[in-house]
């Protein structure tokens, strides 16, 4: 018998084929996420990090006119105070006291007049580097400077002194004047149990 019509499963190009349906869930899964585990174990301190605020040391002072010869083979005060904010300078003993661990600059600009000069940067006692000048009996006076870098740990002192005999000759007056001033170049806060 024929075939009737519309009943037929395949047409011209042969048998048609279905729609793909959505993949169905896996059994056992939630269609949601499941609920979150509670906070886990607090990690390990991380390592220091650097200070917000980099620590400050530095000071300058200078010698009062005077026409008394210095002390020789002490320490040399600059009585009178340019800049001492951190207080590390006192101008009494002419000492600088090292509270901030690190590398610091000390320069000394002296006038000589009437005498040859020689003078010291010292720490703890120990020269650090001397420096001379020679009075030739000149009118006018002269000058002598002398710069040095040095490590410093606290409690560290430093400052200036004159040598002994006719190496005196450092002078201040109205109108030259004769400095000491120092500062910190970079410090070692992270490796000194003052900054611990």
């Amino acid at each position: 018998p024929g075939r009737r019509e519309g009943r037929e499963w395949g047409g011209e190009m042969g048998p048609g084929e279905g729609t793909v349906g959505k993949t169905g869930r896996r059994p056992g899964l939630e269609e949601e996420g499941g609920p979150g585990g509670g906070a886990g174990p607090r990690g390990a301190t991380g390592p220091a990090g650097e200070c917000s605020v980099p620590p400050r040391s530095a000071f300058s002072a200078k010698r009062s006119e005077s026409r008394v010869p210095p002390p020789s083979d002490a320490p040399l005060p600059f009585d009178r105070v340019l800049v001492n904010e951190q207080g590390h300078y006192d101008a009494v003993t002419g000492k600088f006291t090292c509270q901030v661990p690190g590398v610091y600059y000390f320069a000394v600009h002296a006038t000589v007049y009437r005498a040859s000069l020689q003078f010291d940067l010292v720490k703890n006692g120990e020269s650090i580097a001397s420096f001379f000048q020679f009075f030739g009996g000149w009118p006018k006076p002269a000058s002598l400077s002398g710069g040095a870098m040095v490590r410093l740990e606290p409690e560290d002192q430093v400052w200036v002194q004159v040598g002994v005999g006719d190496y005196i000759g450092i002078y201040a007056s109205i109108k030259t004047d004769s400095t000491f001033s120092g500062f910190l170049v970079y410090s070692d806060w992270h490796n000194s149990p003052v900054f611990a």
